[in-house]
């Protein structure tokens, strides 16, 4: 492991000298810049495109365009980036992740970048956490890139259709990381390549890249439509499942946060529901709804992993803190929660589209990413993405001083404490930003400030409209401002006048997080560019990091100092050391769940791939699709033909079946007897089925008026069956996911068996879509008014008008439910 960390941080050395080197020339061109009308630094951009269009490559041209960005920065923004900036864009331009500090100036530096790739023409993406800053970049950082002759777009979840293709024409986009992901998907559903929002997708800068790559990549980004179901069940498992008692009815598991019914509480079903056997097989659906009530009620908790607002369950992003909105847990939890909180049970939903993260952007031709915390997982982001995390130095030291954890016996102990020490802070008119897991705590906290007269503001789902306000002023004196993680992404505190003589801006946290990275951003608000600050955890014996992981270590540490009692409490760099080996344990199962989900996407990513492909492929025909048609209809014959010929002894071929193939599937009734395939071997039969349906399908798209007609009639056949099986084979896909586990029981690899079960049913989807494709081609009805159809969950489609020009179509998913899994 040594030698490990000594390789990455030679390599950083190594990698920082080159950029070093490269700093040197673009500094050097900073007074011929300087000396440049705006007119004339402005045509720069014209030049660059025109040398590019040449011949000549971005990475040639990276020191001129990087030192005429600088120059066009301090004229427009009044920045100019230090040496480190310029380094830290090197690292973006070469697909890596730059890791520079709070405060560092991450959006400035990713202007060089950004600049240089958008050179090409072939667009680049800047993605950010949520919707207030890529809005904020956009404002901000849009006006240097217009100033420079280059066009910028937003895309948002609000925008409809025309104003998401009018986004990613841009040379830059900015837009969040689940909206790329879901337009990525809605495109591959669209019936009409004119309803398509997206490019190629080209070149990507993530910002804070470690939350969007890391933290949100086990929750795949799902389209689902609404399937058809009662809501009965839910209610009545729900008043089941609050009628029993912990221990004695269920038996949760805290650390894999797992919850089962214990014999008493399965006889106690069994007498409700009125069934012999609650795991009999027929009982399955009743099983399925009191595992989710049980979840529901006792695993997901109000105002940390969801919020009720307006009559709606809302996810809380545990990452962040934010809302979800539009987002739902999927496999009817979400309809368990409604159930519990006593709202209105939404409809279930059916997966249509679904991709992780991890996949997504891995489709990107090059991707780069930004974050004052990397390094622990620089293993992870070069394993799965192909990226070196580079880190960039700062600019001035860091004065921050990091206290060692406070650890009380219980959560009133540490929240009077902390209370206390805020008050105090408050007081003298330090700052103080107080960072909390959840919600809840964040209300917690509150309310001990309340009893102690302390104003202050809250951050978090609740009122996060408020964002921009409240972290303008987290840095005035005496400010106290209470925000659970979202407070830790991508927001920048400055300090108002006489609060650097007072130490700075104070974190205090009032409990770890599972991740390292998460507690180091919040830290890392304080103590920016130099200035002093200050940051101090508080921990307790029944915090949920602790409870799961650390506790019974810890607890027997306290009772060989012969530390008790409620007010007792212990700052030793040793408790830190054991709640992060504890957060190591946690990041090493969160890896091993992220990879595990990666390998088994991969299976799904390969057969979407091919599906996507093929499905853009008759989208995007102009001409004939003859050579798509004609090798699916002769496919199908031959399979059929191969399953009725199988003998070598040609008086046991099954001829009545293939005559009642051709006639259900092939021709019209009586063209074709048994008497017409006597005689013939295989292949005889093969080439007479062929030449006959060849014959018939010719006489029947002779009644078309012209070849576009018959194309369209072909894309409308193709596009309609191939969404249907696509639709059926993802969610036959997620249930086969949801089961393999069980069969490690029987000592079999349950990825080994996904794998290929999947290419199993992926294979029996390919034939069932060319039968139904033959069938409809060669047995439908002519009709001259066709129209496409977009796929829905419930099989019945919605019709889609062809766009007869741009601004004819309205961007829409009324069937479409973005979705989490839970």
């Amino acid at each position: 492991m040594a030698n490990f960390l000594k390789r990455l941080f030679d390599n950083d050395k190594k990698v920082l000298r080159r950029y070093g080197k490269i700093a040197d020339k673009i500094e050097a061109l900073s007074d011929d810049m300087a000396e440049l009308t705006d007119e004339e630094l402005q045509a720069r951009t014209q030049e660059f495109k025109s040398r590019y269009a040449n011949g000549e490559s971005l990475d040639e041209m990276l020191v001129e365009t990087f030192a005429t960005m600088r120059e066009a920065a301090k004229r427009v923004l009044g920045l100019y980036p230090f040496r480190v900036q310029l380094q830290g864009g090197m690292a973006l331009h070469e697909g890596n992740i730059a890791e520079m500090k709070t405060g560092e100036g991450k959006t400035l530096t990713a202007t060089m970048p950004v600049y240089l790739n958008a050179i090409s023409g072939k667009g680049v993406h800047v993605v950010t956490v949520n919707d207030y800053l890529a809005t904020r970049d956009a404002e901000e950082m849009g006006e240097l890139y217009r100033w420079m002759g280059l066009t910028v777009g937003l895309n948002l979840n609000s925008k409809n259709a025309d104003e998401k293709r009018d986004a990613y024409n841009c040379d830059i986009t900015y837009s969040t990381n689940n909206e790329l992901g879901f337009d990525y998907l809605r495109d591959n559903m669209v019936v009409y390549k004119e309803q398509m929002v997206q490019r190629p997708l080209n070149f990507a800068i993530l910002d804070e890249v470690d939350s969007i790559l890391i933290d949100e990549a086990r929750t795949p980004l799902i389209i689902s439509g609404q399937a058809e179901g009662s809501t009965s069940y839910y209610t009545r498992t729900d008043f089941f499942v609050k009628g029993l008692k912990e221990d004695e009815d269920y038996t949760i598991d805290v650390q894999s946060k797992t919850i089962n019914l214990t014999e008493e509480g399965i006889e106690k079903a069994e007498d409700t529901f009125n069934v012999k056997n609650l795991y009999d097989v027929e009982n399955q659906t009743l099983i399925h709804h009191l595992d989710q009530a049980l979840r529901a009620n006792y695993i997901m908790i109000l105002d940390k992993d969801y919020v009720v607002k307006d009559d709606e369950v809302k996810i809380v992003d545990q990452f962040t803190g934010r809302i979800m909105e539009g987002r739902r847990y999927s496999d009817g939890l979400h309809q368990a929660i409604e159930a519990k909180e006593d709202v209105e049970i939404q409809k279930e939903s059916k997966t249509m589209a679904t991709i992780t993260f991890q996949n997504f952007f891995r489709r990107y031709a090059k991707l780069s990413g930004m974050t004052g915390t990397a390094k622990t997982e620089e293993e992870e982001f070069r394993e799965i993405y192909n990226m070196d995390v580079i880190a960039v130095p700062t600019n001035r030291p860091v004065a921050r001083d990091d206290k060692d954890d406070l650890l009380y016996p219980t959560l009133d102990s540490k929240f009077k404490a902390a209370a206390q020490d805020i008050k105090e802070r408050h007081e003298i008119g330090q700052p103080v930003l107080v960072g909390t897991v959840a919600v809840e705590t964040s209300e917690v906290i509150s309310r001990y400030l309340q009893e102690l007269d302390v104003p202050h503001e809250i951050l978090n789902a609740k009122n996060h409209f408020k964002e921009a306000d409240i972290i303008v002023n987290a840095g005035q004196p005496g400010a106290v401002t209470i925000a659970t993680n979202m407070a830790g992404r991508g927001t920048d505190i400055k300090l108002g006048p006489g609060v650097k003589e007072l130490g700075g801006l104070a974190v205090i946290g009032t409990e770890r997080h599972e991740s390292r990275r998460i507690d180091n951003q919040l830290r890392g608000r304080s103590g920016r560019q130099g200035d002093p600050g200050v940051s101090q955890f508080y921990l307790s014996l029944e915090d949920d990091l602790m409870r799961r992981f650390g506790s019974e270590r810890i607890q027997s540490v306290l009772e060989q100092l012969k530390i008790s009692g409620d007010d007792a409490v212990i700052q030793s760099r040793m408790i830190s050391r054991q709640v992060e080996s504890a957060q190591k344990r946690v990041e090493g199962n969160n890896y091993d769940t992220r990879r595990n989900v990666l390998k088994y996407d991969d299976v799904m990513r390969e057969q979407r791939e091919v599906i996507y492909a093929q499905r853009q492929e008759v989208i995007m025909e102009e001409d004939s699709l003859s050579y798509v048609v004609n090798p699916i209809i002769r496919r199908t014959i031959d399979g059929a033909v191969n399953i009725n010929t199988q003998s070598d002894d040609s008086s046991k071929w099954d001829l009545d079946q293939l005559v009642d193939f051709a006639h259900q599937v092939l021709l019209p009734a009586d063209s074709i007897s048994k008497e017409d395939l006597y005689g013939r071997d295989r292949e005889g039969i093969r080439d007479y089925l062929n030449q006959l349906t060849t014959e018939a399908y010719q006489e029947k798209i002779s009644q078309f008026n012209g070849e576009e007609q018959v194309l369209e009639f072909e894309k409308v056949v193709t596009l309609r069956v191939v969404d249907r099986k696509w639709t059926n084979h993802i969610d036959e896909m997620d249930q086969l996911r949801q089961g393999i586990g069980l069969r490690s029981y029987g000592q079999f690899n349950p990825l080994t068996e996904y794998q290929q079960e999947g290419a199993r049913l992926f294979e029996e989807m390919i034939g069932e879509i060319e039968y139904e494709i033959t069938r409809l081609l060669m047995k439908s009805e002519i009709r001259q008014n066709l129209q496409r159809e977009q796929a829905s969950a419930d099989g019945k489609g919605k019709k889609a008008k062809r766009p007869a020009k741009k601004d004819d179509y309205e961007y829409s998913h009324d069937d479409e439910t973005n979705t989490v899994t839970g």
